[in-house]
């Protein structure tokens, strides 16, 4: 087959993480995503659950090696001249699957052909390609470009994946930590920001504040930031519920363009929860309340495969917090009061 021209881009994306209703946890990735013909690659490729090999938590060694093999710089980890494009992002390990391709050169160009799932050393296009998806062919100088910027230090992936928590109930606050630890983002527990190092503070992508931190506190971190030269995003936590805490900073801690993004929209009104998205894709529902005694109440409402537009489900119950989970993304809402 032909491989046809394609322009080739590379966009900041991530791996949602978060506190599952069951109590597990799942593990947040950061990385470069391939941007073909405008459109992110790892949407073409249906609902799969995967990172390319550019993540941000790898090694630097590690890192530059992937973008030499991209390049063909560096030999192949695979046989028949096979690269990893996407991977298992718990592991990594081929074991569990990864999408492969192989990579080459036509004159001063680039092709990315032969598709396919695979699970051992030899790809079975017959069983496992992917039909429909490439050949696609990339000019040379783009193709170079956009990967030479990541040898250079200019990464679209780069973020600062710490949070800087802010508020009264410690107890709370650890809980919250803990949470962010162990799905992969990084936390500090703080009263305010007076007298930190403006160099640890550009070490943070956000700040969330508890509901009770009073207006001056919340001003004074402001202003710090500020002083520091750093731009963070700013959560206000909607109720002390820990699972929706960690999904409101997972969203503020999101790096791809709002464009790109399969969950396009998430509100709650009249009883019902709203949802849209851009490309085929499972899409986990889960309300939130605080019932008696403040004690969070936890209702899976909804975890099915849902095709491109918008769609709307009856929400039980009428909690006032829903989240919602793509492979890729995280949305939070909160039914309008008054």
């Amino acid at each position: 087959m032909l491989a046809e021209y394609a322009t080739f881009g590379l966009a900041p994306a991530m791996r949602a993480g978060g506190v599952l209703a069951s109590g597990a946890y799942q593990v947040h990735r950061d990385f470069v995503d391939f941007v073909v013909n405008g459109r992110p690659l790892l949407f073409q490729l249906a609902d799969l659950d995967a990172v390319s090999p550019l993540a941000s938590d790898i090694p630097p060694a590690i890192f530059t090696t992937h973008v030499r093999r991209l390049l063909l710089e560096a030999d192949p980890p695979l046989l028949d001249g096979r690269y990893v494009i996407y991977g298992c992002p718990e592991c990594e390990g081929l074991e569990c699957g990864a999408v492969t391709a192989v990579i080459e050169r036509a004159d001063d160009d680039y092709v990315w052909r032969d598709f396919a799932w695979q699970t051992s050393d030899h790809a079975d296009l017959e069983l496992n390609g992917y039909r429909g998806i490439g050949p696609f062919r990339f000019h040379g100088g783009e193709y170079r470009e956009q990967l030479g910027r990541l040898l250079t230090g200019d990464d679209p992936g780069a973020v600062r994946r710490r949070v800087l928590l802010v508020g009264a109930r410690v107890a709370l606050l650890a809980k919250l930590a803990a949470a962010l630890r162990t799905i992969g983002i990084g936390a500090e527990i703080a009263a305010d920001a007076a007298g930190v190092p403006a160099e640890e503070l550009r070490t943070y992508g956000a700040v969330a504040f508890g509901q009770a931190v009073p207006a001056g506190v919340r001003g004074s971190v402001r202003e710090a930031f500020e002083r520091a030269g750093v731009d963070v995003a700013y959560v206000d936590g909607l109720a002390p519920i820990v699972p929706l805490l960690v999904a409101q900073i997972e969203y503020a801690l999101d790096p791809g363009p709002v464009a790109q993004r399969r969950l396009a929209r998430l509100a709650v009104t009249d009883g019902a929860v709203v949802t849209e998205v851009t490309s085929p894709c499972r899409v986990r529902l889960t309300a939130y309340r605080l019932g008696r005694l403040r004690r969070p109440r936890v209702h899976e409402v909804f975890d099915e495969v849902l095709e491109p537009g918008e769609h709307r489900v009856a929400l039980p119950g009428g909690a006032p917090y829903v989240v919602a989970r793509s492979s890729d993304a995280v949305l939070v809402a909160a039914a309008a009061t008054g």
